[in-house]
């Protein structure tokens, strides 16, 4: 049995508890591999395909990061919260060593959580172009650049076409996402068992833009009007893309895989949304 460990290496209270399981774990006759830090990466990430069970240590940026080394390969993640939100994350570090044999020995809940598959066509400075595909746990955000103009670009759902907007972007999420930048923008919070996408328009230039959900077969397409070639900048889970390229459309379907988040509690959803969102604290 293989577990890999993904901490937050700012925040030392993460590396100490992904140190404790380390040393656990080693003991119990469990090999342990680490994520290597995001910001000193100098050789490619730890392939994770062998691993029984992953634990993110951190908020719920660093589960992010986790289910992107994961991917579709439904590898069950279990996230412990040293962060500021926590709402992705399915414990506490009170009782890691506790949390984790109870993890390995298959008594936490899993919740399947739907993914993106995500195709961003870009053109190069050089005149040619190419196509960036990206795995998603919460969304693509479609946004103005750093000129602060605002972006145009036609929305079309599997063929039919929705409107052209103007505004500060679009955001494309799943349930999951639906608690991030989605909600943020004015989209609704939607529960996990939902498996189609939320799209939500950010600032339209009208009154008339609301969001919308999609079922699980459709693809959500964007089209940055090519008669406005303003700064546009996309993001994937929180993570830019492109750096010097420009984007010109995006396609979202759902993944070919989930996500399998573990968590304490079956009701484990709902009692973030109460806790986060609707401030129901030692209640």
């Amino acid at each position: 049995m293989k577990v890999l460990l993904v901490p937050n290496y700012s925040r030392p209270e993460a590396l100490e508890g992904a140190a404790t399981l380390d040393a656990w774990l080693g003991h119990e006759g469990v090999e342990v591999v680490w994520a290597q830090d995001k910001a000193h990466i100098r050789k490619p990430q730890v392939d994770p395909s062998d691993c029984s069970l992953v634990v993110s240590l951190g908020g719920d940026g660093t589960l992010l990061r986790a289910a992107g080394i994961v991917g579709y390969r439904e590898i069950p993640i279990l996230g412990l919260s040293y962060g500021h939100l926590g709402f992705l994350t399915g414990a506490g570090p009170e009782d890691i060593v506790g949390t984790i044999a109870r993890a390995l020995s298959g008594e936490l809940h899993a919740s399947r959580r739907a993914t993106l598959d995500i195709e961003i066509d870009f053109d190069r400075p050089d005149g040619t172009s190419f196509t960036d595909r990206r795995f998603a746990l919460n969304d693509l955000a479609l946004t103005r650049g750093p000129s602060g103009d605002m972006v145009e670009f036609d929305v079309s759902v599997s063929g039919n076409h929705i409107d052209r907007l103007r505004g500060d972007g679009f955001v494309v999420s799943t349930a999951t996402g639906s608690t991030g930048y989605a909600l943020s923008a004015g989209g609704p919070i939607v529960t996990p068992d939902f498996t189609g996408m939320v799209c939500v328009p950010i600032a339209p230039h009208t009154i008339l833009a609301r969001a919308f959900l999609t079922s699980s077969s459709d693809v959500v397409e964007l089209v940055l009007a090519p008669e406005r070639p303003v700064d546009r900048s996309v993001f994937v889970d929180g993570a830019a893309t492109g750096a010097d390229d420009v984007a010109v459309s995006c396609r979202v379907r759902r993944g070919e895989g989930d996500v399998i988040l573990l968590d304490s509690n079956a009701h484990g959803f709902y009692d973030a949304v109460s806790r986060v969102f609707y401030g129901k604290v030692g209640k």
